[in-house]
């Protein structure tokens, strides 16, 4: 999931970006004489500069490795399966499943 942005904005007074899970505070002044539109020009720029968006897109599906019980047993049930698909097999219960190369 996203991480949740935070995003004040008062063109008159200036710009200011808080992310969440990152320690990063991003805060533009607005200049005398100076149009709302350079204001969020330059906020842009300082928020593509701080590399903010890539760090979130690059977390985005970031997956926790699983437990090595988990792996374990998963290994253990796999193991299991294949024995008694062997035994069945020999016992002529099974029909062998022809496996294919890759296309």
């Amino acid at each position: 999931m996203f991480p949740s942005f935070s995003f004040s904005c008062l063109i008159s007074k200036g710009m200011i970006l808080y992310v969440a899970h990152m320690i990063t505070v991003i805060e533009v002044k607005k200049n005398t004489n100076e149009s709302n539109m350079n204001l969020i020009r330059r906020f842009s720029r300082k928020v593509q500069e701080s590399g903010i968006i890539q760090k979130v897109k690059s977390k985005r599906y970031n997956e926790r490795p699983e437990s090595k019980i988990k792996v374990k047993a998963a290994k253990l049930k796999r193991l299991a399966r294949r024995k008694n698909h062997e035994k069945l097999l020999k016992l002529g219960k099974a029909v062998e499943v022809v496996k294919r190369g890759h296309r």
